[in-house]
């Protein structure tokens, strides 16, 4: 018997395949046994895909490791609770219902590319006249669903691995996470979409927050894959352009790192100890190794971390590190906690969720308890009851990117929505000229949509399937041994630092307190700044409002290590940086500049 996806050809046949379809066939066959078990399934009239990186990788040899709440589940029951939305809508695809078929990547691309072979099932021609039955009779064969749309994935590397497979069966995508800006390019990813901006933006900001803290001479670092790498050729490209950023040293981190390689990587870093600055294009769990390696070395109060979205306001990669992390200034695309999404999750049980087949396993994470024999071993561990309550018995906070799975699946039920008003006006349900969906024309009218999202900011698309870029700046702070993000500012085509910022050594040639040298040095733009916002523009340049903001700046980031070198205000050249360093007393200062 051959595995066709999710059903069985009734004889005993033999395939005469082309060539260009062999090897996805091929995938199909051995993905199949594991696929059907592992995927998330609801019938409808039209149906969408969805990748989620609901398990990390697994060590070597094991494509999937451990689950992962937040990224995984918390982002999966997004799309669940769009989906549900959507179908209860009357005004929005009245009389049509959305189907989901969701498939775990488990973090990986080439696990991502087999799972995702399921989508393009259903567009494979077969040729009848090929197939060969040991008792003469047909086989007899159950169409796969047909995927319209595919939701994800999260990781670019993923997207554009699963991108080049989608594109060839010309299946629309619409990631809710994916950043690179490899993806941009429209004609290689023409079908690619996403509700998140690109890196190119987010580098961007990060020059502009380098340039207004005064810091010339930076180190980068990235994890290797598209996400990381682009990252910090963005950010490289665009210092080198505006000029007076230099860059000390670009690490990268290994998709499987050895032992003891995060330790190298500190040592590396410690080698120019004036670029205290480190621009971090890294995933979660990368960040997390780093911090934990500059613990160990004791560099509590030297680095100076500048995190990507990949960082942002997340709790996992600082989880009993946050001394090390202190200070660290990240970024995200603006976005807003979903309220009716909090209602939506807390209120799934064991009972009422059975449609999701890794709620079980969430269940047993999330309570630190086991269900039965298909539970942990470790009889150390309870039993769940099945009567725990999320947010109840467990932390909850939603994660980062539910506001834009949500507005994902909301594009593409919109694209849906403007084609079927368009080809079927005046129809009940799904027209003849709709029952077949055209991805090429879905993509016209997704690339069309302009409606308010879940947080009630635009969803837009430019033509290269690109979001504008809304970041909120957020800086890690800690107040009586208590850590917590705080929003310090905003940047949309320009940087806007508008919050209460906690201080640090400046580095001034004066014996006098940074606030006061602050004082005596810039009072005539600090008086713009406080009643004259609308003067304050940013400029590219140099200029002496770029010195001015950083000054500020400066004096109000968290740093502990005041006895260390603050050799990163320094403006001379990077072959002639040296340190000189006046100590001040670790404040908090209440600071706006009220730009909008």
């Amino acid at each position: 018997m051959v595995y066709e996806g999710k059903r069985l050809v009734s004889c005993h046949c033999f395939f005469l395949l082309t060539a260009k379809f062999y090897w996805i066939l091929s995938m199909m066959q051995r993905t199949h046994g594991q696929e059907y078990a592992h995927s998330i399934r609801l019938d409808g009239d039209i149906i969408l895909g969805g990748l989620f990186p609901v398990h990390a990788k697994g060590d070597r040899g094991v494509p999937c490791g451990e689950l992962k709440k937040e990224k995984g589940i918390h982002r999966l029951e997004a799309m669940l609770y769009a989906i549900d939305q959507i179908n209860k809508d009357p005004d929005l695809l009245a009389n049509i219902t959305l189907g989901v078929r969701i498939l775990d990547t488990c973090s990986r691309d080439t696990y991502a590319l087999e799972q995702s072979l399921t989508f393009v099932q259903a567009l494979i021609e077969k040729d009848g006249s090929d197939v060969k039955c040991a008792n003469g009779d047909p086989p007899i064969f159950t169409k796969p669903d047909k995927i319209s749309g595919v939701i994800g994935a999260a990781a670019s590397s993923v997207s554009i691995m699963v991108a080049n497979i989608l594109r060839l069966f010309k299946i629309p995508q619409v990631s809710y996470a994916s950043t690179a800006p490899e993806l941009s390019d429209n004609t290689r990813y023409d079908f690619f979409s996403r509700v998140v901006p690109p890196d190119s933006y987010q580098a961007q900001a990060m020059v502009d927050i380098v340039t207004a803290l005064g810091w010339n001479y930076v180190s980068t670092l990235a994890s290797e894959g598209n996400y990381g790498e682009s990252g910090v050729e963005a950010f490289t490209q665009i210092s080198r352009e505006i000029g007076g950023v230099c860059i000390a040293q670009s690490l990268k981190i290994p998709r499987e790192p050895r032992l003891g390689e995060f330790d190298k990587i500190i040592k590396r870093l410690l080698e120019t100890p004036n670029a205290r600055a480190v621009i971090m294009f890294a995933n979660e769990d990368d960040i997390r190794r780093i911090l934990e390696a500059a613990k160990k070395t004791n560099q509590t109060g030297h680095f100076l971390w500048i995190g990507s979205d990949s960082w942002g306001s997340k709790i996992s990669p600082v989880y009993q590190q946050e001394e090390i992390a202190e200070g660290a200034v990240t970024i995200l695309p603006k976005r807003a906690s979903i309220d009716g999404f909090d209602r939506y999750f807390r209120s799934r049980t064991l009972a009422n969720n059975r449609r999701n087949v890794w709620f079980a396993e969430f269940w047993e994470e999330n309570f630190g308890c086991k269900l039965g024999s298909h539970g942990k071993r470790n009889s150390n561990i309870k039993k769940c009851t099945g009567l725990e309550r999320i947010a109840r018995d467990s932390a909850y906070e939603q994660e980062g990117k539910v506001q834009f799975v949500i507005d994902a699946v909301y594009s593409m039920a919109y694209a849906l929505h403007s084609m079927h008003k368009e080809l079927c006006p005046g129809y009940i349900g799904l027209c003849p000229r709709m029952s077949t969906i055209d991805g090429k024309e879905l993509l016209s009218y997704i690339r069309a949509v302009n409606f308010n999202g879940s947080a009630g900011t635009p969803v837009i698309f430019n033509e290269n399937g690109d979001a504008p870029g809304r970041y909120d700046i957020f800086q890690y702070q800690m107040t009586n041994k208590s850590a917590e993000y705080k929003v310090i500012g905003h940047w949309t085509n320009q940087l806007h630092l508008t919050m209460y910022i906690q201080t640090t050594t400046l580095t001034v040639s004066m014996s006098l307190s940074a606030s006061v040298s602050l004082g005596m040095l810039y009072m005539p733009k600090v008086y713009i700044i406080i009643f004259h916002p609308e003067q304050n523009v940013q400029k590219r340049k140099r200029s002496f409002k770029a010195v001015v903001t950083a000054a500020t700046m400066q004096s109000k980031l968290i740093q502990k290590g005041n006895d260390r070198p603050n050799g990163e205000v320094k403006t001379e050249l990077c072959e002639s940086l040296d340190t000189n360093t006046s100590s001040t007393k670790t404040t908090y200062v209440s600071y706006s500049n009220h730009a909008n």
